[in-house]
């Protein structure tokens, strides 16, 4: 059994490791597992269907960059026999609530595979063009907005129950105010590939066979429908992206969440703040991306679910550029909006940007 700390050790671990499940007898129960994020938490349902009782530590609308795990949390993560990670450092907190909880069951890292975007290739393309423009005095007036200090980490996130109760935290919990959610070596938004959504969908029908034989076939079967749905959305999404004229082809977004999206349709994001929803934004890349916005004549900005959206709402204002609407990137909407699933929000964001682009 890989020891919790190995599993951990390090970005390339996360990346490349699968999983090791040893083999067991359940009865016709459902297998208690857990997802870390809604996102993940979906394609699992997906896939194991009636033979899994699943619970999702980070619910839709919620986000896994500020998550604080509580004692309920701790509890779902001991009584699991499976859990399903996302990888590449995205759930800096999981080490510890793991370790918190002594759980001992089998993790699943649902990135095995993916060729994942190095952060490094995320700040390049982000500088280049901002470093020439950086400091203009005339945005000096950013400094007490850029950052966004006062930002209200549970925004949103009232009505999930996995969030109740955040003031209980206790050490058992794995709570560490300042730790765990710092990014590494590479970007963890995976799931924002299409092509990428086929090796998460292997990943867990695999880890799930595995660890349930009995119920490997309707796995698989479940795995090649959710393949089949992902692949035909993926032929929509192509030809809307397609459609997109050469001129209105970057799109700009609170954080910096839509590399594999931006890689697999050859678009240009841009992003004021880091990977993490918890990154600090400078005045200085506040002001090079409104005068980018300007210089590029750049007609729609674009807000998130999950983040604070006056600083996005505040460069609209400050450039003329419209709002174009909210795009789906750390997790799902609710059972009412627009994105309660994974392929809806695929969808949703690519129509999104389309009505907003494409004319």
């Amino acid at each position: 059994m890989t020891s919790l700390r190995s599993v951990f050790a390090s970005a390339t671990a996360l990346a490349t490791l699968s999983f090791t499940i040893p083999t067991a007898s359940w009865a016709e129960q459902p297998i208690p597992v857990v997802a870390t994020f809604s996102i993940l938490g979906d394609m699992v349902e997906r896939i194991g269907g009636e033979h899994i009782a699943l619970t999702t530590l980070v619910g839709p609308e919620g986000d896994a960059h500020v998550y604080q795990p509580t004692p309920k949390a701790a509890r779902s993560v001991a009584e699991a026999d499976l859990l399903f990670m996302n990888g590449l450092e995205f759930e800096g907190w999981l080490e510890r609530l793991a370790e918190a909880a002594s759980f001992d069951g089998a993790m699943v890292v649902a990135t095995t595979g993916v060729s994942p975007i190095a952060f490094e290739e995320h700040e390049d393309d982000d500088h280049d063009d901002h470093d020439e423009h950086a400091g203009h005095d005339e945005h000096d007036e950013h400094d007490e907005h850029a950052g966004h200090d006062e930002h209200d980490e549970h925004a949103g996130h009232d009505e999930h129950d996995e969030h109740a109760g955040h003031d209980e935290h206790d050490e058992h919990a794995g709570h560490d105010e300042h730790a765990g959610h710092d990014h590494g070596t590479f970007d963890p938004h995976a799931w924002q590939s299409l092509d990428n959504a086929v090796i998460y969908a292997n990943n867990i029908a695999a880890g799930l066979a595995q660890a349930d034989p009995a119920n490997a076939s309707e796995y698989y079967t479940n795995r090649a429908a959710f393949v089949a749905e992902i692949v035909a959305l993926k032929s929509d999404i192509d030809a809307m992206m397609a459609a997109l004229p050469a001129d209105k082809r970057t799109v700009v977004t609170p954080h910096d969440a839509f590399g594999y999206f931006a890689e697999a349709y050859d678009l240009t994001f841009e992003a004021p703040q880091g990977m993490s929803t918890e990154s600090e934004v400078s005045a200085a890349d506040v002001a090079a991306l409104i005068t980018q916005i300007r210089r590029e004549s750049i007609s729609a900005v674009f807000i998130e679910s999950i983040t604070d959206n006056r600083m996005m709402e505040q460069i609209a204002n400050e450039t003329g550029a419209t709002i174009g609407g909210t795009l789906y990137s750390d997790a799902l909407s609710g059972e009412t909006g627009p994105a309660s699933t994974y392929l809806d929000m695929m969808r949703h964001n690519a129509t999104t940007l389309s009505d907003a682009l494409g004319s």
